[in-house]
């Protein structure tokens, strides 16, 4: 009876994971359909799950729409750039919080940590006025006026980007997991502050990298609030700014809007897959100590 019980369970678990994955893949199955339905399956006013007729030229003609290379140039600099600075300093802020004694580090984290509950829509008049008030570029004087400053450059879109609340933390909570004797040693053979971050917990951070360049690289590529307030100039769109060309003043071409929505999610979905098991572990290993 034990026995058909625990079957039991263990096939109740499988229909409930199936339900839960079934729910998660429709919308991505509806995104793909509606990529390759026609113009026509639309003014119907008839909604089907299956296209009627496949159109595999959506996707030509929605690459054709707008200067692409363009956008997704612009994206490709800006999440590099974004990415790898961010990763570089949410690590080596939540080594220092982890792993150094200094006053009022507590009490930092804390304030820290306040900016977790702060939505990037709070910050954004400061933030554009400060990239707008930056002395001695795109035309301003010394005391940051009669120009543009930043905005129109990549410098808006990834200086602001650079660390984030959410990075420090959840370094730190990797950093927290590793024994104080590893502290010991490293002091034990000469190595200083930044010499025990250069040469032991930053060869050691390869799961914390690659969860938390995941998560970077996500919200940068996917970024459609600060592109939209900090550029003007089409040559420093990105690809979320491209999407928007498929909008128009009565109708929403969503057959073509939904084939580059997909073109674009590619580099995502790809990296992801490379990385999922690093992410994984990060998960795991972040969660051990608070």
């Amino acid at each position: 009876m034990a026995l058909q019980a625990n079957q039991m369970k263990k096939w109740l678990l499988y229909a409930v994971l199936i339900f839960i994955s079934m729910a998660m893949v429709l919308p991505l199955l509806i995104m793909i359909f509606t990529a390759l339905k026609g113009d026509a399956e639309f003014s119907s006013g008839v909604n089907t799950f299956f296209p009627k007729e496949w159109k595999f030229t959506n996707f030509i003609l929605a690459l054709q729409a707008t200067n692409w290379a363009v956008y997704f140039k612009n994206s490709l600099i800006v999440t590099a750039i974004t990415v790898a600075g961010s990763l570089f300093f949410n690590t080596l802020s939540g080594y220092a919080f982890a792993r150094l004694s200094f006053k009022g580090r507590d009490l930092i984290f804390i304030a820290l940590l306040l900016g977790l509950m702060v939505p990037a829509q709070v910050t954004i008049i400061p933030q554009f006025m400060i990239m707008k008030s930056i002395p001695l570029f795109g035309g301003n004087d010394i005391w940051g006026n009669g120009g543009n400053g930043w905005l129109d450059t990549y410098a808006a879109l990834i200086i602001p980007e650079l660390s984030g609340a959410f990075g420090i933390f959840f370094a730190r909570q990797f950093y927290l997991s590793f024994p104080k004797e590893l502290d010991d040693a490293a002091g034990i053979d000469g190595c200083g502050v930044l010499a025990r971050y250069f040469k032991i917990y930053l060869p050691m951070s390869g799961p914390v990298i690659a969860s938390l360049g995941i998560l970077k690289t996500v919200a940068v590529w996917n970024d459609f609030f600060h592109p939209l307030v900090f550029t003007t100039k089409e040559a420093m769109r990105t690809v979320q700014l491209g999407l928007s060309v498929f909008q128009g003043q009565f109708s929403v071409a969503y057959n073509l809007q939904m084939a580059a929505t997909l073109v674009v999610s590619l580099p995502l979905i790809i990296m992801f897959f490379v990385f999922q098991k690093y992410f994984v572990q990060s998960m795991l290993s972040s969660s051990v100590k608070g």
